[in-house]
């Protein structure tokens, strides 16, 4: 079995590697790590939740050990589609690059203009970037691409549902023609494939199976919920949501809490705040550094029940998540993976609730389907009675769709309206690359953009 330690990585990376954990690379590493330490292009077809983000940083921290950034020119780029898997992907090399001396710059919308400008005015060796805001930078002349050795394009599928290809296009045609380029897309739509043949000069290509089992280290149970009245769906599974918590007890040191919709997550988060629970929602409503701080309080932990859309299964690395919650069946199978992943990581054991209610029968047959398992059912906890519920109604909710119940929109489609932040998640610090700002810009391309669509699940890469 390929280890870390025979990929020629960088002793210092290799270190950073091992400090992190980690002896034994994934598939899509240890395929892709030797082609990019060689200076071949990559393309890389690959599902979330397959370490894609380490078989880029990992050789990229590499290759760049040597040398210097100039001002304004940074040496290597990083595109990826919202702010979330940016903030993830300058968080890996937080991790893998602490033992060199390679600066980055992460440039997303909700941050000042001015800040990031310092940034890239001392010169950085990479630049993690989503492309609206790296095109306002350059169109204010405030950027030079002609000097990046390695370019990286992360979750082009995404990048092609938010209608970014265009952006993509003209971002690599002010790059040099001799770059570096590693390519990652879940998915190979005709127009993916015309860009990768347009600007990858004989890839090495590298395809690797979506993940479609449970970690063998969490426990799951299904809780079904029967509401007497139909309108009572909602309020019966926020009751039932808060008695799981309660009966779990100090066993959930904390927890991560899904929701299908961004609404949803607000709702639900209120209602646990309401109760006496150490709660706070994220979601891509949400601004930017709202979102951090409440990230950062929930990994130091001091917030304890993190409520969150799928979004949050991207930008999250943290080992101990005692639980997960899943307050909706997923409407697509792999998300239930993405999901219960957060829990029972590195070798820890961990369990995971479903919620269900008869609508979500077919859900449930499509998830079993994919694990090749039926997943236990459990008991309500004791005392739980549907009549103990909220005495109001639910709110009358739109009609579940698979290609919209996702949280994830899609050129303006169904969006829901901004969300005012609550008391715990005002005011919060960007990561480090991206220093507080004193006021926030406007960012007409990200936020025009770049969170119509909010990933899949996926486990930190």
């Amino acid at each position: 079995m390929t280890k870390f330690s025979d990929l020629a990585l960088d002793p210092r990376v290799l270190q950073a590697v091992t400090e992190a954990g980690y002896e034994t690379p994934t598939p899509i590493q240890a395929e892709a790590i030797p082609h990019a330490l060689q200076g071949r292009d990559v393309l890389g077809i690959a599902q979330t939740g397959t370490g894609k983000t380490a078989s880029f940083t990992l050789p990229m921290i590499t290759l760049l050990g040597q040398g210097r950034a100039r001002a304004r020119m940074p040496r290597s780029l990083v595109l990826a589609p919202t702010r979330e898997l940016a903030a993830q992907v300058a968080e890996n090399f937080d991790i893998y690059a602490k033992h060199t001396k390679l600066t980055k710059a992460l440039l997303i919308g909700g941050v000042a203009f001015g800040e990031q400008d310092k940034l890239i005015d001392r010169g950085v060796d990479v630049l993690i970037a989503t492309p609206g805001r790296l095109l306002d930078h350059f169109e204010r002349g405030k950027l030079l691409l002609t000097g990046v050795q390695i370019m990286v394009v992360d979750e082009a599928d995404r990048m092609l549902d938010m209608g970014f290809i265009p952006d993509i296009e003209r971002i690599f045609q002010l790059t040099p023609p001799k770059r570096q380029t590693m390519f990652y897309s879940a998915t190979m739509a005709p127009e993916i494939e015309r860009i990768t043949k347009t600007f990858l000069k004989d890839p090495a290509k590298i395809e690797v199976a979506r993940q479609a089992t449970a970690s063998l280290t969490i426990t799951q149970s299904l809780i079904e919920v029967k509401p007497i009245r139909k309108d009572r769906n909602f309020g019966d599974k926020r009751a039932m949501l808060r008695a799981l918590i309660k009966a779990e007890g100090d066993a959930c040191t904390n927890a991560i809490i899904f929701c299908n919709r961004k609404m949803d997550v607000d709702v639900v988060a209120k209602s646990l705040k309401s109760h006496g629970f150490n709660a706070a929602p994220i979601h891509g409503d949400l601004d930017q550094s709202q979102r951090m701080k409440t990230l950062d309080a929930f990994r130091d932990g001091t917030l304890h029940l993190l409520v969150a859309s799928d979004v949050a299964a991207r930008g999250l690395d943290i080992p101990a998540v005692s639980h997960v919650f899943n307050f909706d069946v997923p409407s697509h199978p792999e998300d239930y993976v993405h999901r219960i992943g957060r829990t029972g990581r590195a070798g820890r054991l961990g369990k995971a609730f479903t919620i269900s209610v008869p609508s979500d029968d077919k859900y449930l047959k499509a998830i079993e389907s994919l694990i090749k398992t039926e997943i236990p059912r459990g008991a309500a906890p004791e005392g739980f009675e549907p009549s103990t519920a909220d005495s109001r109604p639910d709110q009358p909710r739109a009609p579940r769709d698979d290609r919209k119940g996702r949280d994830r929109g899609g050129r303006g489609r169904d969006r829901e309206r901004p969300v005012k932040a609550h008391d715990e998640v005002a005011a919060m610090e960007p990561l480090v690359a991206a220093p507080k700002a004193e006021a926030v810009e406007e960012a007409p391309r990200d936020d025009r953009r770049e969170d119509r669509r909010e990933p899949r699940g996926d486990r930190p890469e």
